[in-house]
């Protein structure tokens, strides 16, 4: 602990080390804001970059008491390097996001604090311990170095009043002089949890499978004070209670508070016509699905709960409502082959697809899935910058990495073309034409990115082969690409003047504070 006073508080958000359909809108995650808010509400002052949105004020982060970053497992190299240099001014890192929550041991090689799983409840116990003013070990979800040791306490108990929080206060994103923020389609939580089991997803390790929500009240508050244009639900399932769900809607629809929306849904909605009644009159635009995969040994495997029939039913259902559907499928699982790939390609362009993510199946940490590679040694890296759902990390069983890897950007490119959205252009489907056209370029842009990794690939490894370490050594260059510019900006300055000018700071402050007591 610092013993000295905490009041400025800086919590940054890493960009991620690529482009995808999507990141053109790019939602910001909500709880380094919703930490924010709740401190500011308790009289700290904070400051919030999300680097994808706004960029960072590196004068804010330097003079800050305290900084947080929050990562995923593909930022989790950028955001390590922030983490190494802002400690180098002497100011207290802690890190938090599900990829530090799972290896909290490796981020402690970078940063002094790991908070694991949720953390409002312990955010403001942190602070003043780390002034002086508690104990570590009482913290929930608190890990940190003692000595030649690390401390955890116990992962904490999920919340089960989400009413408590305050409604985040999208004004503490701030952002470098040179940029501005677009929360155009404004981002509202009203859940945590999901009660399915994929096991190819953290949510349930991280949030618990106890589905709890926010109160409809609460929801209505926070919609009526936004006055939103657009709202992106944050939920990992919007209608996994279909009853909570449907009662929001009618309230919704009641007091007249029916922006355009988007939510991530399940397949499951288009079985509930009431349901689908109350998205249509409520003015859902877009729904998110994880479809994953029309292979049915592959959606037994990932015990995803339905059949290739009933998301073809679901599709139909669902776009004859006029709701747009971005459909998520994943390639690589153990019973999928390049015929599986062709597959599905032609299947979202026969169901006309709004949008597409066809993506790797990526073994994130905290998953069953990554446990299981791990034990049967097949991940070529574990240099998180590829986890990314663009890049293969680990050795498919029926085609090799390299087919796996050029087949899904292939995919994408055939779903993204010319005359597909000329085509939508011909039907005046002015949405799909701009989602689509955002598409082709980005699936350009993934084309180039993706180009040196194959070009590591090919030629050297006509089948993966046994020489694992090999190509665990090729590919391991991403993480270092990925922090390449944070530590070129870092050197470019001298953070040695900046910690000796704070050491100024707390030897003065410390000089008044002993002053002050021999007064009284």
């Amino acid at each position: 602990m610092t013993n000295l006073p905490i009041k400025k508080i800086v919590f940054i958000e890493p960009k991620a080390p690529g482009k995808h359909v999507y990141s053109k809108w790019g939602f910001p995650r909500l709880g380094i804001i919703q930490l924010a808010t709740i401190l500011e509400k308790a009289g700290y002052e904070v400051k919030v970059f999300i680097e994808e949105i706004k960029g960072i004020d590196w004068d804010d982060v330097f003079d800050a008491d305290a900084v947080g970053i929050s990562t995923i497992t593909s930022t989790a190299p950028r955001a390590y390097e922030m983490a190494r240099q802002i400690r180098r001014t002497g100011t207290p890192v802690f890190m938090g996001g599900p990829h530090v929550s799972f290896l909290t041991d490796e981020a402690l090689e970078h940063c002094d604090f790991v908070i694991r799983g949720e953390t409002e409840e312990a955010i403001i116990p942190f602070l003043k311990a780390l002034s002086g003013g508690g104990k570590f070990e009482e913290i929930p979800g608190l890990c940190w170095h003692y000595g030649n040791r690390v401390n955890k306490n116990p992962f904490p108990e999920a919340c089960p009043d989400l009413d408590k929080y305050p409604m985040p206060n999208f004004d503490l994103v701030c952002g470098s002089k040179k940029t501005k923020v677009d929360l155009s389609i404004t981002p509202i939580m009203t859940s945590r949890g999901c009660p399915f089991g994929c096991n190819f997803c953290s949510v349930t390790r991280m949030f618990g499978r106890k589905y709890r929500f926010r109160s409809v009240d609460n929801v209505m508050e926070e919609l009526h004070a936004r006055k939103p244009e657009w709202i992106f639900f944050y939920d990992d399932n919007f209608a996994a209670n279909t009853t909570h769900t449907k009662t929001l809607l009618k309230r919704m629809i009641n007091e007249k508070i029916t922006p355009n929306w988007m939510a991530q849904v399940r397949i499951d909605v288009a079985k509930d016509p009431e349901l689908m009644d109350l998205m249509v009159q409520s003015n859902c635009k877009y729904v998110y699905i994880g479809l994953e995969s029309i292979n049915p040994k592959t959606l037994e495997s990932l015990e995803k709960g339905q059949t290739k029939e009933d998301i073809e039913h679901a599709i139909n259902v669902i776009q004859g409502r006029g709701i747009r559907i971005h459909g998520m499928f994943i390639f690589g699982a153990d019973h999928d082959d390049p015929k599986t790939i062709r597959q599905t390609v032609k299947f979202a362009k026969k169901n006309n697809l709004s949008s597409v993510q066809f993506m790797i199946l990526t073994p994130l940490p905290g998953t069953p899935v990554f446990e299981q590679m791990d034990r049967e040694g097949r991940l070529l890296s574990k240099d998180w910058g590829y986890y990314d759902a663009h890049h293969v990390v680990f050795k498919p069983k029926k085609m090799n990495y390299l087919q796996l890897q050029k087949k899904t950007l292939s995919a994408t490119l055939k779903f993204y073309s010319l005359p597909r959205i000329l085509d939508k252009i011909d039907r005046f489907d002015i949405w799909s034409v701009i989602i689509s056209s955002y598409g082709w370029r980005a699936s350009r842009q993934m084309r180039k990115s993706t180009r040196d990794f194959v070009k590591q690939m090919k030629g050297k490894y006509k089948e993966y082969g046994a020489d694992i370490d090999t190509a665990r050594h090729n590919i391991g260059i991403k993480a270092r690409k990925t922090s390449e510019d944070v530590n070129e900006f870092f050197h470019s300055i001298n953070l040695d003047n900046i910690r000796k000018m704070k050491e100024k700071q707390i030897e003065k402050w410390r000089a008044s504070k002993a002053a002050s007591k021999q007064s009284v």
